[in-house]
């Protein structure tokens, strides 16, 4: 038995600000897998692009992982004990946009559709927070746009929407990598009331402008006390990057996920090239080089390419 599928799945950018755990959205950059799967015994992983010198190539690959939990979850691990993994990457890893969450939503939609869609999409949500821990990456890599999640009982739930108002996101990428361990570890087991209020106030209020199309809501709603101000000390610049965004124009810039990418959320009237110049000048004042990405917001989720 041997059946194939080639899936695409975005880049996300969790937190989004103040939405810490909670607030995610899915980037018009794509992670491209072509799963095969037999019931031959072997494995035959191959990477191109982001990450190819550094992803295992056995057993221990996410993607792989991936796909033998959700066959054990479906009950049909038996029927598949081998496959061939093609995987293309243009996300880049460890820098804060979701390449962890990418390949698992690869590796779980791919097996989904081979064995028929046994699982919806709110059963993948769930099956791929058991693997990543938390739904605020790998609920827009499934649904695309803008997702407001939540955990009630063990189970996550998804909000998804697209902004009523057009948005360009620049992604300025610094040439290091941060993991997301160490990224928490700097954070306080308990914050003050205040944050916390100011955190939930202005959460809401990005979701409320996002919806209605404000820009001087969303760009009151990117406002972060929570997280961002313990995280600065492990992103040189991070500061200086964020102010130079919002002069340049942009309605604000907030840390993507754990980092080290900033990400600033621009206007359709806005220079989005000129905001990525002047971001990547202050990352380049404070000793660190970056690349600049001018991205969309995706609209699709994880999605199949061919059959």
């Amino acid at each position: 038995m041997r059946r194939s599928i080639t899936v695409r799945v975005p880049a996300t950018s969790a937190n989004c600000g103040a939405g810490f755990d909670v607030l995610g959205v899915a980037l018009d950059l794509y992670n491209e897998l072509t799963l095969t799967l037999t019931d031959e015994p072997t494995l035959d992983i191959s990477v191109e692009g982001e990450g190819a010198g550094n992803i295992p190539r056995d057993e221990q690959n996410i993607v792989w992982s991936s796909v033998r939990f959700l066959l054990k979850q479906a009950g049909a691990e038996n029927y598949f004990s081998g496959g061939q993994l093609r995987m293309k990457n243009a996300v880049p890893l460890s820098r804060g946009i979701g390449s962890s969450a990418a390949a698992i939503v690869c590796g779980l939609k791919a097996a989904n559709v081979i064995i028929g869609n046994h699982f919806n999409r709110g059963e993948l949500l769930n099956i791929a927070t058991q693997i990543e821990g938390h739904p605020d990456n790998v609920a827009p890599a499934i649904y695309g746009g803008f997702t407001v999640n939540v955990t009630e009982n063990g189970k996550a739930h998804c909000f998804t929407f697209l902004p009523k108002l057009r948005l360009r996101l620049v992604a300025a990428i610094p040439d290091f990598h941060l993991p997301t361990r160490e990224a928490r570890d700097v954070l306080p087991q308990n914050v003050a009331r205040e944050d916390a209020v100011y955190n939930i106030g202005h959460a809401a209020m990005l979701v409320a402008g996002l919806m209605n199309g404000s820009e001087r809501f969303v760009s009151l709603g990117l406002n972060d006390a929570m997280h961002q101000q313990y995280r600065e000390k492990l992103v040189p610049g991070l500061n200086d990057v964020i102010v130079a965004a919002k002069t340049t124009g942009a309605l604000g810039a907030v840390l993507s996920g754990a980092g080290p990418t900033v990400m600033a959320y621009c206007s359709g009237r806005i220079d989005a090239v000129a905001v990525g110049e002047a971001m990547k000048g202050a990352f380049a004042a404070n000793g660190v080089a970056a690349r600049i990405m001018v991205l969309g917001v995706d609209n699709h989720g994880a999605h199949i390419v061919n059959r």
